[in-house]
Parts: structure tokens; C-alpha cells; sequence
């Protein structure tokens, strides 16, 4: 099977036009090596994709007939992705707090609703 059909079947992608884009792009790689979107996948291969800044790494063990239910998936691939990829990605999410504190500067567009939803209250 096909490593864009591959991803697309065992839900790494929602299209398999998405999956063929992430080859292209050099996002896939299958023993270590990039492939192109038309690269047969065979059990046993180890590959890792690049998405959403984390490299989810597995081992394929069987190459399903057409795309699978999600409680399926677990039956044609091995997860190996270490934890410390998902930590830095947690880490990405509460940047905004890092670079502007709280109360500092000026007010984002939910402050200035919080402000004037309080002042129209003592007008009351």
C-alpha cells in the first residue's frame, strides 16, 4: 500500500490529498529515510510524521484493506512517539502568557468587554 493511502487509512490524515501534501513536503520519513507519497509500506517499517509540530513516530504491523474506525488503528501500527514530543507542544500553546503579563499594556478585546460590562453594571 501506498504511504499516503497508509496514513490516510490508519487516520494520521483527513484526506489522503493532505497525506500526499505531507510527502511532498518532506514531513514523512520511513526508516529514516523522506519518501514520496508513492512509496510502498510494508510491516514492520518504522516511520515518522511531522504534524503539528510534533514527530509521531511508529512501526506499522499490517496494512489495512481501506480506511479504519479509530478503535481500530491500534491493530496496523505501534506507537512510539516519545512523551516529550506532546510536552513542548503544551509548552507552544501558553506562549502568549510568557510574552505579555497580565494587567500589562494594553487590553486585549476580552478585557475591554470584561471593563465595560463592569462599568455598565454601576450604572445601573
Amino acid at each position: 500500500m501506498r504511504i499516503d493511502k497508509y496514513l490516510w487509512s490508519t487516520r494520521y490524515f483527513k484526506t489522503r490529498n493532505i497525506a500526499t501534501e505531507a510527502c511532498k513536503k518532506g514531513h514523512i520519513r520511513i526508516n529514516e529515510q523522506v519518501v514520496k507519497p508513492s512509496r510502498e509500506v510494508y510491516p514492520m517499517d518504522k516511520v515518522v510524521v511531522r504534524k503539528d509540530q510534533i514527530n509521531y513516530e511508529f512501526t506499522v504491523l499490517d496494512v489495512p484493506e481501506s480506511r479504519v474506525g479509530a478503535k481500530l488503528v491500534d491493530i496496523y501500527r505501534k506507537d512510539t512517539t516519545p512523551k516529550e514530543a506532546f510536552e513542548h507542544n503544551e509548552l507552544l500553546k501558553f506562549s502568549k502568557d510568557h510574552y505579555r503579563k497580565k494587567g500589562t499594556g494594553r487590553p486585549t478585546k476580552k478585557d475591554r468587554r470584561d471593563i465595560d460590562g463592569y462599568l455598565d453594571e454601576d450604572a445601573e
